[in-house]
């Protein structure tokens, strides 16, 4: 008997989330604002938690950022975690998300900072800073390297001070998050015979079996390892959404942490490189979201921990 009364809860359950996606918050998004106060309880098992202040100011506050910068949309991409202070972070995209985004800090979830574009020399000169978040943007990090001066003999050595703003910091583990961990499911975005990355209006979601599967998930970004695959390899793949790397080809393997919530109503993804990082989705439905709730700092130990 207690099997049944268990088979029925879960049933129940599913019906309810299925019921949930016919309502009016049906849309594609990664915590948007317009469906925040909800989107965020689909985290809450992953100790994602926002005070009923904190969400009514975000709910307020991101919608005026996209009415400012006019953003086709806008999302709530998580909070970096400081000593002093926390990041609250959000990104204003276009129609192609992909490509056209900025991203914006608050420490009180109403007053939104513009943080600077992460360029490449911005993002390596980062990873020289060590330790947490201060919470001041304007902090400056120092890191001391020994070059060698001259050749032979006379060659000295010297030392040069590397001033690191926590600003371009902040900015450039942002960038390296998105590059590394940021996925959507197969299907939800489409690449036009133009190139442009668009949402896939008939996404209707994956269905349980595929949700079960990491090749269903997509690195939402350029793909770095699609254009070394061979012609043979590719054959059998739609371009149209085929176009991103998938987490089945991740190295190491077992970096992520899938597993179902809510009977078969929820799948959830960790990432066990950005501790912090979680990814849901509603099998057989078109919601799906992500964020990012941590330090800002990488587990680089990972391969040595699987």
């Amino acid at each position: 008997m207690r099997v049944v009364h268990s088979n029925i809860q879960t049933t129940v359950a599913v019906k309810l989330i299925r019921e949930e996606c016919t309502s009016v918050y049906t849309y594609f998004g990664k915590m948007e604002s317009s469906g925040l106060h909800l989107d965020i309880d689909y985290v809450g098992s992953s100790g994602v938690i926002l005070s009923p202040e904190q969400k009514a100011a975000l709910q307020t506050s991101l919608v005026i950022l996209q009415s400012h910068n006019k953003f086709h949309k806008v999302y709530l991409w998580g909070k970096i975690l400081g000593v002093k202070d926390d990041y609250f972070i959000a990104q204003g995209v276009s129609r192609d998300e992909m490509i056209e985004k900025k991203t914006f800090y608050s420490k009180d979830c109403v007053n939104w900072g513009l943080l600077p574009p992460a360029t490449k020399a911005m993002r390596d000169q980062s990873k020289l800073a060590k330790g947490r978040f201060t919470g001041d943007p304007s902090y400056e990090f120092e890191h001391t390297e020994t070059k060698k001066v001259g050749e032979g003999e006379d060659a000295q050595e010297e030392e040069e001070t590397i001033s690191i703003k926590e600003e371009d910091r902040l900015s450039s583990v942002i960038a390296d998050i998105d590059d590394d961990v940021k996925i959507v499911p197969r299907g939800a975005f489409v690449q036009t015979p133009t190139g442009e990355v668009i949402a896939n209006r008939s996404f209707e979601g994956l269905i349980v079996s595929e949700a079960a599967k990491l090749c269903s998930y997509m690195h939402f970004r350029e793909p770095k390892l699609l254009p070394e695959k061979s012609l043979l390899q590719k054959a059998n793949m739609d371009k149209s959404i085929d176009f991103m790397d998938n987490l089945e080809e991740d190295i190491p393997k077992g970096a992520w942490s899938l597993q179902f919530e809510r009977g078969s109503g929820l799948v959830s993804l960790r990432s066990l490189l950005w501790q912090g990082y979680v990814f849901y989705h509603i099998p057989g439905c078109k919601k799906y979201g992500s964020i990012y709730v941590g330090t800002g700092e990488k587990n680089l130990d990972l391969p040595f921990m699987l």
